[in-house]
């Protein structure tokens, strides 16, 4: 995919009520960390594919074929193209969130279920005010600041503990994004954990301690304006972590396979509490 595909590939997903990908692909299509392919028949795109490489862990996303074009193998050669190129570039592991009707495809690929995301919501009941517009302090240890490009060198290390992945390039390129907080605290001041948001919706939300996680999460549902819909995610593995939530108000919204192949990822992934969405891990 080159940026010139970018509004033509728009249209093909809209066309089959997918939703307004403009800016994911603009961004997929100039990132140096992304991989994205489509696939073209006679000029017109038919079909997208996404790739990510986070160090060893790569993603895959946006598998997408025209309505007309399907039962063609289109679904399964995009998604070899893309996992071909995030094994060139290093990545020794595969991941994906599978739809149901996709997940077939994938364990025919050698893809396997080994969680599923469990997503949460809640109505936030605060003012508005811009999530992290200001220094806060939550209490006597913590105090939350708005997420910039000074806090990723340490928002990295706390993700690749959490994930197992190296999201670095990707929490530098959404570092100035509305919305992001870091949350710090101990006599060093040192970051517990963080929100990074993107710009079309998602963010990555990791904290190793669940108090932390709930600090921030509360954040969030007091900034957002009233009766705005915020969400969580966690992986069902996470039962402690899904109780917490669950005994804090916020409800089941929606549930989908993590499927991976290749070696198993070093990492506990308790600590993740949101996702950045489409293939971003």
């Amino acid at each position: 995919m080159r940026p010139a595909d970018v509004d033509a590939a728009t249209e093909a997903l809209l066309r089959g009520d997918w939703g307004e990908r403009r800016a994911w692909f603009a961004f997929v299509a100039g990132h140096a960390g992304c991989h994205p392919v489509v696939a073209e028949d006679d000029g017109a795109i038919v079909g997208t594919g996404v790739g990510t490489t986070n160090g060893a862990v790569g993603w895959v996303g946006t598998i997408y074929v025209v309505p007309e074009r399907r039962r063609e193998g289109l679904g399964h050669a995009l998604t070899q193209r893309v996992c071909d190129g995030l094994e060139a570039g290093g990545c020794r592991t595969l991941v994906l969130v599978a739809t149901d009707e996709g997940r077939r495809l994938y364990e025919r690929m050698g893809f396997e279920v080994f969680d599923r995301y469990a997503t949460l919501e809640r109505h936030a009941t605060g003012t508005g005010a811009p999530e992290g517009s200001a220094a806060a302090r939550v209490d006597g240890a913590r105090a939350m600041t708005a997420f910039t490009r000074a806090d990723v060198p340490e928002a990295a290390a706390l993700d690749r503990a959490a994930t197992g992945e190296d999201r670095a390039h990707l929490l530098a390129a959404f570092s100035e994004e509305p919305g992001g907080l870091a949350l710090r605290g101990g006599a060093d001041g040192r970051l517990r954990g963080f929100l990074c948001r993107a710009p079309w919706g998602g963010g990555a939300t990791i904290a190793a301690d669940p108090e932390d996680a709930r600090v921030i999460l509360a954040e969030r549902l007091r900034a957002a304006e009233r009766g705005h819909r915020v969400r969580a995610g966690v992986l069902a593995s996470n039962e402690a972590g899904l109780a917490m939530l669950h005994r804090d108000g916020w409800t089941d919204a929606w549930t989908a396979p993590r499927l991976a192949r290749g070696a198993p990822i070093e990492a506990p992934l308790s600590g993740i509490w949101g996702q950045f969405n489409h293939a971003l891990g």
